[in-house]
């Protein structure tokens, strides 16, 4: 094999993988928007956020929280603004360093993911199973669907974390 040979297969992984992606965020943003008004990024943050604990290392500063859901400081900025504003989320100095922020989700905040979470796992798990019958993705779904069977074998189910 080429190395060109070796890189246009590459590329081909790529492109599968970036579609399997793109069909499974759209649908379940049509079904987190319809049933909750959420998009998948709020979704995401409220996954995240609701994770934290008390203790050494158990709040994210705001560049983590960035990280954690794939977006630019500004956008996630923007987005912890407009759940603030829904009395999802709130902000506050970090009392070790006040230059610091930290985010928090809200009672009403967990209460909208936890009637969330069904809706976006339905929508996940319909999505993976329409792009199973893709032969180009068939193989990416069962990939995801070991990795899923792998963290289950590895730690408890109540420890699992959602996706």
């Amino acid at each position: 094999m080429t190395a060109d040979a070796a890189l246009t297969g590459l590329a081909d992984g790529w492109y599968a993988l970036s579609l399997l992606h793109d069909r499974i965020e759209a649908h379940i943003e049509r079904a987190l928007q319809t049933g909750h008004h959420l998009s998948v990024r709020e979704f995401s943050l409220l996954v995240v956020l609701s994770r934290q604990h008390d203790g050494p290392g158990g709040h994210l500063r705001m560049n983590q929280v960035a990280d954690a859901v794939v977006l630019s400081q500004s956008a996630t900025t923007r987005l912890v603004s407009r759940l603030e504003d829904r009395g999802l989320l709130t902000r506050y100095l970090c009392v070790d360093d006040r230059r610091g922020i930290y985010t928090d989700v809200t009672p009403p905040g967990l209460e909208l993911l936890e009637q969330a979470r069904p809706t976006h796992d339905a929508a996940l798990s319909n999505a993976l199973g329409q792009a199973a019958a893709d032969p180009e993705l068939a193989p990416l779904v069962a990939a995801v669907e070991a990795m899923n069977t792998a963290s289950t074998v590895r730690r408890p189910v109540a420890a699992s974390r959602p996706v």
